[in-house]
């Protein structure tokens, strides 16, 4: 995904998107919203590469103060997800109406969808070939990525539901406290903590993996980042096509590239720091 030229604009913020030569404006705060979800993942893990590494006495995998934390980044990303997918359906079709019989179910998976699909694919087998050779008994398998994957076709399939998403985000956070309720009374089937299943979400307990975003609930993030994006776009385009901190802008349209690098290049500085102090390695 290529950085949208842009002509003069000052220094601390971008200008109002605009629609040039038939492109689809960009949506200056959507993009910003999304950078801002970027910075505080990025400043979440290197917290907890800091204390991988031995050197800042954490644990981000009890303490709320970074469990709460981590839902809070994961539920802005996914529900940034649903508001770009309703931008991106009013620009595959804008005269029709959201995923409406107007805009059939084929225009909804055009190629462009496809390309960009791959592109989280792939890097999400990445995430899971790399976190295998870090953390191989905690590898990775059904992470944000991995997540984001399926969620966009569920969105793409689901986007003429109109106000009907809010109910099926509902349906989603429903459906996970009833799940939880039914393991401790002993009423859920044995089957649905079947390695094969826990990317449904459906699980007595969290597996043994370092990120795991399952459908249920995660699904109610997205479905709600789609019926406000619809909403906004219909009755307050302005909240996400204003002006916006180019920086955090800039970030959000490369946050792919960014959620791609960022670990590595933070454990790598964090390894060459080590061994020029000649501190233990994890």
């Amino acid at each position: 995904m290529e950085p949208a030229t842009k002509g003069a604009a000052a220094p601390a913020t971008s200008p109002p998107a605009e629609r040039v030569g038939g492109a689809p404006p960009r949506h200056d705060r959507l993009d910003a919203l999304r950078g801002a979800a970027v910075v505080w993942m990025t400043l979440f893990h290197l917290g907890f590469d800091l204390a991988w590494f031995g050197w800042w006495r954490q644990d981000f995998y009890r303490d709320p103060l970074w469990t709460i934390q981590r839902i809070c980044i994961v539920s802005l990303f996914l529900f940034c997800v649903g508001l770009s997918q309703a931008v991106a359906l009013r620009s595959t079709a804008p005269g029709a109406a959201f995923g409406g019989a107007a805009q059939g179910l084929g225009a909804r998976f055009d190629r462009r969808f496809w390309r960009r699909w791959a592109q989280i694919a792939g890097c999400a087998l990445l995430v899971t070939a790399g976190s295998w050779f870090v953390f191989p008994r905690s590898f990775i398998y059904f992470g944000v990525l991995h997540a984001i994957a399926v969620m966009l076709i569920v969105l793409r399939c689901t986007a003429a539901w109109g106000r009907g998403l809010w109910l099926a985000g509902a349906f989603a956070l429903g459906l996970h406290l009833l799940s939880a309720w039914a393991h401790s009374q002993g009423l859920a089937p044995a089957w649905l903590d079947a390695p094969g299943l826990h990317w449904l979400g459906l699980v007595s307990h969290k597996p043994i993996t370092e990120d795991y975003v399952p459908l249920v609930p995660w699904l109610a993030a997205v479905w709600s980042g789609l019926a406000a994006g619809q909403w906004m776009l219909l009755h307050r385009p302005q909240w996400l096509q204003g002006p916006a901190p180019a920086p955090l802008a800039w970030l959000g349209r490369w946050s792919l590239t960014w959620y791609m690098l960022h670990q590595p290049v933070l454990m790598g500085l964090l390894s060459a720091l080590a061994l020029w102090l000649g501190r233990p390695m994890p």
